[in-house]
């Protein structure tokens, strides 16, 4: 289920809603609880088998969260007890250490599993295959299906447990409080990737107000609005490029920026739909997107860029692998491993691995220019053009199904690849009014356009008729629309 369906807003966040208020007078433990039973109806409906899957996690980081702060593994003897926040910098016993370990190891064994099983076993057989050993492929029938939002689900959670163990968050005594923070539906399967940190005291505190709901209901409509009035065509425009088996040079730009503007306003669409639903159920969430192709840099790209995981990558992998206290050559090769990874997190292939390596080598070449970088003696225009530039080519290979179809994109885009005799029938779509007003509009909302954000900071009049008249645009476009894809459900 994705907010933008008719099942979702029609049916689900309706009686969601009504339940939640219905308890309003009730105890903070029920509300929460009705939070985790929408929150698991949400995410099983497609697949209900891996509800058991989130629960179980759930449950292990809960109980190693206990261990951690009592120092003890009979955690049915101490649940119920105050649990002491450890201090920060103080010595852990081995207890505590295993504890962390068997959290880290169990999530990650998990997200690996579902994950990269896959790809494991392909890139295994491609290798065996390639140096002439082709009776040592692994021929399986087996394939593993992959758990939607396992990857925001999974690093929300260590995030927890990691918290603990450093002594900047309080365990939860409570399953409830906890199991609610994990299965909370508006950012269960795209995020943003909250701390539990940032949410510890609104689980149990929390109030809501009618500025909290309309703001809430302005964050959706702009939210949903992005979703099916921008990123839709832009995305069908990027479909078209990206599959096309042959285009000429300037439609191959046209689709990949296309593309750019599909997974912007597609990511922080949803996003803001996210923020949206949780200042309805009384939370507010971090921001996650900040005009990301405003950016004057690579290095500024990812301050405004998925925020939520920038953080979590900084805080959880860039940091404890030393970060920039080591010299600098460990500092530049801490920022390429960091994006390496966090491009194998956005999915298993060779693709994402790549992208992820582009980035990180871009951050790393930033921090060895200092100051007087390249970018430095340019008018701001030239930068904010040359970091999109960057960030585009590197979307081909987030965009290509393959490393040959990146590659093979990528050659049409610098014209050494020949186009087709019917590659012009490409442009002849393309061309169209309806596609090309919805990228000059994308262009004009993400380049002169203020921040969902910012822009809902003081509501007016004017502005709840603007996200009004927007929202029931989107609805009524949204019931003619076959074509409403969301990519980063996948993740």
């Amino acid at each position: 289920m994705v907010f933008s369906s008719h099942i979702f807003i029609y049916y689900f966040l309706p009686a969601a809603l009504l339940g939640y208020y219905a308890l309003w007078g009730a105890p903070q433990h029920w509300r929460n609880f009705w939070l985790i039973i929408t929150g698991y109806i949400f995410y099983g409906w497609a697949e209900p088998r891996f509800t058991v899957l989130m629960f179980g996690t759930t449950f292990i980081d809960w109980l190693v969260s206990l261990a951690i702060a009592h120092n003890t593994w009979q955690v049915w003897r101490v649940w119920h007890r105050p649990v002491r926040k450890l201090v920060s910098g103080e010595p852990r016993t081995p207890l505590q250490h295993r504890a962390i370990t068997v959290s880290v190891v169990c999530n990650l064994m998990a997200l690996g599993f579902f994950k990269y099983f896959n790809f494991g076993v392909e890139t295994y057989n491609e290798i065996v295959r390639t140096v002439g050993l082709g009776h040592f492929q692994w021929e399986t029938f087996f394939r593993v299906v992959l758990p939607l939002g396992i990857s925001f689900y999974t690093f929300q959670a260590l995030s927890y447990t990691i918290d603990v163990y450093r002594g900047e968050a309080e365990a939860m005594a409570n399953f409830i409080d906890f199991s609610c923070f994990v299965s909370m539906f508006p950012h269960l399967v795209a995020g943003p990737i909250l701390k539990f940190s940032f949410l510890a005291d609104q689980l149990k505190h929390r109030r809501l107000t009618m500025d909290k709901f309309a703001r809430g209901v302005s964050f959706f409509s702009l939210g949903l609005a992005k979703k099916i009035l921008l990123a839709n065509p832009c995305g069908k425009i990027a479909d078209i490029a990206f599959d096309a088996g042959s285009i000429k040079t300037l439609e191959a730009w046209f689709g990949s920026v296309a593309y750019a503007f599909q997974i912007y306003f597609d990511f922080s669409g949803y996003s803001d739909m996210a923020i949206g639903l949780g200042l309805m159920l009384g939370f507010v969430f971090a921001k996650n997107f900040d005009s990301p192709y405003r950016s004057e840099s690579i290095t500024d790209f990812w301050r405004r860029w998925h925020i939520s995981l920038s953080t979590w990558l900084r805080e959880y992998l860039y940091i404890p692998l030393g970060g920039n206290q080591c010299g600098r050559a460990r500092t530049y090769a801490n920022l390429i491993l960091t994006m390496l990874l966090g491009g194998l997190w956005h999915g298993a292939s060779w693709n994402y691995v790549i992208w992820g390596g582009i980035h990180g080598s871009m951050l790393a070449f930033e921090r060895s220019q200092g100051r007087e970088s390249f970018y430095h003696n340019l008018p701001r225009p030239l930068r904010v053009a040359l970091t999109f530039l960057i960030v585009i080519v590197a979307w081909v290979f987030f965009r290509a199904p393959d490393l040959k179809g990146a590659v093979l994109y990528l050659g049409s885009m610098f014209g050494l690849r020949h186009a087709q005799p019917g590659a012009d029938l490409v442009g002849g779509i393309f061309y169209k009014p309806y596609y090309l007003i919805s990228l000059a509009v994308a262009a004009i909302v993400i380049w002169m356009g203020k921040q969902t954000w910012d822009w809902t900071q003081q509501m007016t009049w004017p502005k709840t008729a603007v996200c009004c008249g927007l929202g029931w645009l989107a609805l009524a476009v949204m019931a003619t629309q076959e074509y409403n894809p969301f990519i980063y459900f996948i993740f």
